[in-house]
């Protein structure tokens, strides 16, 4: 059983593969995170060493070996254990000495299984080094060995690894499908199961780590609270905060791009209240402070700073000035339109 939400044609061609034997010897799974990249890469290392007639059925040894990360012929590389490493490599890359470590055991045959299958996730994290060996040895496929590959950005991969493996790409997940699925499958709530399908911006894995981990929707509350607190603030407390939020960019940019994601959503739920559209919205726990801010603000003033938070998240990828950039958003917060109810 493919225990994946969505992605009917990334399965088709999976399941034609497996069923003609035709496999390829390196796979680049594209999507964003929490799409279900690791899930999908776990699920074809089950369906190649399953037991069972019709893989993978999730029920067998094998199948549960590799879902708790047991079987020896299924080894992940991902960033975060390269952060301990002390060959003096970036603890934002995935080193030559990582590789290595799952490499020696490439010209080994399956110990308990049909295939030893290799996953690195992030592969766009791989130093110049690790790439030359990984390419070293994906260039001349050996025998019962399948590399996965996983990243969240294609165009920061390689292109001689990305022109040497079989692309398939994890495409946004509609919000039905993954409230169906978290009805039917983590037996949720289902109006919390609405909420979290519309949060989750196409991406599952999002979605049933905030059923695991209660701190992810305290945390979006508090960010959310943060933000609200800022559209009424005067520009003192508005520099207070861009200050605040360039000390946290210089400790973990991840996190700062997650709020201005956040507050990127907000906005545009408040554009959908405004052009009528409040159905859409993703923030459905906050709909009466949307419809209030839908009315607050003109329809222009929404659209431009939707668009100045999309320059901002740009601005940061491309290393301009964080200061420099928090503050010009902080300046363009708008304010709250004198006449109610303009539109146009």
């Amino acid at each position: 059983m493919w225990d994946i939400i969505g992605q009917e044609k990334a399965l088709s061609l999976l399941r034609k593969s497996l069923k003609k034997g035709n496999l390829a010897h390196a796979y680049l799974l594209v999507g964003l995170p929490h799409i279900g990249k690791m899930a999908l890469a776990l699920n074809i290392a089950q369906a190649l060493n399953c037991e069972s007639s019709e893989p993978p059925c999730g029920k067998c040894t094998a199948c549960k070996r590799i879902a708790s990360a047991k079987h020896s012929d299924v080894q992940i590389l991902e960033l975060s254990q390269s952060a301990e490493s002390g060959e003096g490599e970036s603890k934002t890359k995935i080193g030559v000495d990582q590789v290595d470590q799952i490499l020696h055991s490439v010209n080994l045959a399956p110990f308990e299984g049909r295939y030893r299958v290799f996953i690195i996730d992030g592969v766009e994290f791989m130093s110049i080094a690790a790439v030359n060996r990984l390419l070293k040895t994906i260039e001349e496929p050996i025998g019962k060995v399948i590399f996965i590959l996983l990243t969240a950005n294609e165009n920061l991969v390689p292109a001689t690894i990305v022109s040497r493996c079989q692309r398939i790409e994890l495409t946004p997940v509609s919000k039905e499908e993954i409230e169906k699925a978290l009805i039917e499958h983590q037996q949720i709530d289902p109006q919390r199961a609405k909420l979290l399908a519309r949060l989750a911006n196409g991406c599952p894995g999002w979605a049933i780590s905030a059923i695991a981990d209660d701190s992810l929707m305290q945390q979006r509350t508090e960010w959310l609270e943060e933000w609200i607190g800022m559209f009424g603030a005067d520009f003192d407390q508005r520099f207070t905060f861009a200050a605040k939020m360039v000390e946290k960019y210089s400790q973990n940019r991840e996190v700062v791009q997650q709020k201005l994601d956040l507050l990127l959503s907000w906005w545009r739920d408040v554009l959908l209240v405004k052009v009528d559209c409040g159905v859409e919205i993703a923030n459905i726990d906050f709909e009466d402070i949307l419809k209030k801010m839908a009315n607050d603000y003109r329809l222009p003033q929404i659209r431009v700073f939707v668009n100045k938070i999309k320059s901002t998240k740009e601005h940061l990828r491309m290393n301009v000035n964080p200061q420099l950039v928090m503050e010009v958003l902080m300046l363009n917060i708008p304010e709250k339109s004198k006449v109610e109810n303009l539109t146009a």
